[in-house]
């Protein structure tokens, strides 16, 4: 009996003993996190610069003659308040490639500072280890230390399933509380060590950032740690696969930083996140041993002629570029980028639309492109086509003039902003169900320009002849007009504020996809130059995405359009409905869009004056399999709009939305090869008598190349 209570006693002090432990490390944490603003160099300094030299190679402990990549990179980084870090690089060499890899430069092996509100490995995000956010995510313990000024914690995450976090051990300096060291191990789907050490500047008196060191085992796992824009990835592969290059297990990622220079009287402003310096790739021996730490190894030096030897071999670099154009809507043959945007398509209108086209690529020309399109539809048995080229003004502004001339078919309310970025799918969802098109003959000639890195700006003047391919008239001025030309001239910004961007000889590339995104457009029509109308159009919208640890997503889209004087229904504005005007929920089955009001029917309503928002929350993952990880969405959606003078359109009927237009649903995504199933329901103002009327049960379809 006394056995048994003293172990219980034994239990209850040791019990007792790691709480006062716990406690007085979560103490300490908060401290040092009020401390943050006397001890992180971004918080204490306004300016200052460093170099940094990192070296990165992939390899294999089996394979001892050589790594399966290699790179070296000298920056001159400069921090400032105003700007953040900006890096200019002037020193890069990618072993085994004759022409630079710019997406390389971009990937975030590993965050600069333990002070941030969230730690970056490999572009995946973890909480912070000294932030709210941490300590809301964290277990600390305070651990023994054999050196009198210097505080050792260790930290786990709290609920590593729901939350990814780090676990490993910091060192504080005991006076200030301030990181000297930092380890972290993590032993999930991959290993991953890495480690970060600080120097104390007696200057500043604060620690600098000194060394960081980043080990991988990715082992077998199937997770894809990209270094060429997300395509090609380290893992075993089968031989004929591109990512051949890149078979092998460990990634090793060494960084040092030295030459602080503190309170620079004269900080170069620097617009880009990367700048790449045109020198920085033809650098000589006496550069890179200058700056090396220690002497390239044997290894090291033949990795450099063997890896070269492989990527002539296998042609890597050319399929490199093929597999990364196609990513974004291209298969490259020669100087010629083909549009994979047109080969097939389907609509109401066209049925089976098949076509081919695209533009010349550097190859051709670097400050000259031609473009081209064809396609015809079974259906309406009619040909499309479209010509044109342009020519590049200012490669820093990427600033680019261009003429085309199109005959094709436009959804009728459809409202496209100017410098909305080309987003490629193998299919267009709304495409299959649209019914109302006009045919158009457009001249138009457009000018781009990037006024700083975060706003892009493009002009265009346009004149179209419009033909309406369903019975339409407008009455303007008491007459009756049904095809009629339209001479306009429109201007668009947009910007991207949380956005950061890379500056290379290739031209202005993002290299962190930030928000909110913000995009503005006007348009005059003239009513002369061969124009019968005379109207203004403004639209605006806003998108914004909340990404959290969990790998849930929050997702705000609010768009508002207005327009003033003679307005056709063709360039009217529109909700995006994407409900077929079919009977019965079964036949009303089909694909889902991406932004559209799944039960509104199309031609149902029509506004001059329009405001619609979405939201969006996406649930983490289901991780039910390796392969099998659906995707849950809730969708609202809401509209409000009116429209003058709506007798001045005839032979069409439709409504106004001025009671306000409500529908929500879910989508469960990538339930099989990409697709999924979503359901919408309709309510509110517009709710229909019959109740069937008011559900939209579609399939959605999401694929990442």
């Amino acid at each position: 009996m006394y056995r048994i209570l003293f172990v219980l006693l034994c239990i209850h002090t040791v019990s007792f003993a790691q709480r006062e432990s716990s406690k007085t490390a979560e103490e300490i944490i908060q401290k040092a996190i009020s401390l943050r603003d006397t001890n992180d160099p971004r918080a204490v300094l306004s300016n200052y610069t460093f170099t940094s030299y990192e070296k990165t190679i992939i390899t294999d402990s089996l394979d001892t003659s050589t790594h399966s990549y290699l790179s070296e990179k000298v920056s001159k980084t400069t921090y400032t308040t105003f700007q953040g870090f900006t890096e200019d690089v002037i020193g890069f060499q990618l072993a085994g490639f004759q022409k630079i890899r710019y997406e390389v430069l971009a990937v975030n092996l590993q965050s600069r500072s333990f002070y941030d509100e969230d730690f970056v490995i490999f572009n995946t995000r973890y909480a912070g280890i000294l932030s709210k956010r941490g300590v809301r995510n964290y277990i600390y313990t305070l651990l023994p230390s054999s050196t009198e000024n210097e505080i050792h914690i260790s930290f786990s995450p709290k609920r590593p399933k729901a939350i990814p976090g780090l676990s490993g051990v910091m060192i504080l300096d005991k006076e200030r509380l301030a990181i000297k060291n930092v380890n972290v191990s993590l032993d999930d789907a991959i290993k991953i060590k890495l480690s970060q050490s600080y120097i104390f500047n007696e200057e500043a008196q604060i620690y600098l950032p000194e060394n960081r060191a980043l080990f991988i085992d990715k082992g077998n796992s199937e997770r894809r740690l990209s270094f060429f824009g997300g395509r090609i990835s380290i893992g075993t592969l089968q031989e004929e696969d591109l990512e051949e290059m890149i078979t092998k297990k460990y990634l090793v990622s060494t960084t040092s930083n030295s030459n602080f220079s503190l309170k620079a009287k004269e900080i170069k402003t620097q617009p880009y996140a990367i700048n790449l310096q045109p020198e920085a790739t033809e650098q000589p021996i006496s550069f890179w041993q200058k700056y090396r730490q220690e002497d390239l190894t044997k290894k090291d030096k033949r990795s450099f002629s063997e890896i070269e030897r492989i990527v002539n071999a296998e042609n890597i670099e050319r399929r490199l570029g093929t597999i990364n154009n196609f990513s974004i809507g291209y298969y490259s043959v020669n100087f010629f980028d083909f549009d994979l945007t047109y080969p097939v398509k389907f609509n109401n209108f066209e049925g089976l639309r098949l076509g081919l086209g695209g533009v010349t690529n550097e190859s051709f020309s670097k400050r000259f492109r031609i473009e081209g399109y064809g396609a015809y539809g079974f259906k309406d048995k009619d040909i499309k086509y479209g010509v044109g080229g342009g020519v590049l003004l200012n490669e820093k502004k990427d600033a680019w003039i261009s003429l085309t001339y199109n005959s094709d078919l436009e959804e009728v309310g459809n409202y496209a902003y100017l410098t909305d970025r080309r987003v490629y799918s193998l299919f267009e969802p709304r495409l299959v169900n649209i019914n109302l098109f006009y045919k158009h003959r457009t001249t138009r000639t457009n000018l781009e320009y990037r006024i700083a890195p975060k706003l892009l700006s493009e002009f265009q003047v346009a004149h179209r002849r419009i033909e309406q391919t369903t019975a339409y008239r407008y009455i303007k001025d008491g007459q009756e007009i049904s095809n009629y030309n339209i001479t306009e001239a429109t201007a668009g910004i947009r910007w991207s504020p949380g956005s950061k961007f890379m500056k290379t000889k290739a031209g202005i590339n993002e290299v962190y996809d930030g928000y909110p995104k913000v995009t503005a457009q006007i348009s005059q029509s003239i009513d002369g130059l061969e124009g019968d109308f005379n109207f203004t159009k403004f639209g605006a919208k806003v998108f914004y995405r909340l990404d959290r640890l969990n790998k849930s997503a929050t997702e705000l889209l609010v768009e508002g359009n207005v327009g003033f004087g003679d307005l056709p229904i063709t360039h009217l504005f529109q909700a995006y409905p994407n409900a077929p005007t079919k009977e019965t929920i079964l036949q009303r089955f089909s694909v889902a869009g991406v932004n559209s009001f799944e039960t509104m029917f199309f031609s149902e309503f029509f506004s001059d004056r329009l405001v619609t928002a979405q939201l969006k929350h996406r649930l983490a993952p289901f991780n039910i399999g390796k392969s099998f990880k659906p995707e849950m969405v809730f969708i609202t959606r809401f509209a409000i709009g009116d429209i003058r003078n709506p007798e001045d359109h005839l032979d069409i009927q439709f409504g106004s939305l001025k009671e306000g237009y409500t529908e929500s649903g879910f989508e469960i995504n990538k339930l099989l090869f990409g697709f999924g199933t979503s359901f919408t329901y309709r309510y509110g103002a517009y709710h229909l008598p019959n109740f069937e009327d008011n559900i939209a049960f579609k399939f959605t379809f999401n694929l990442q190349l």
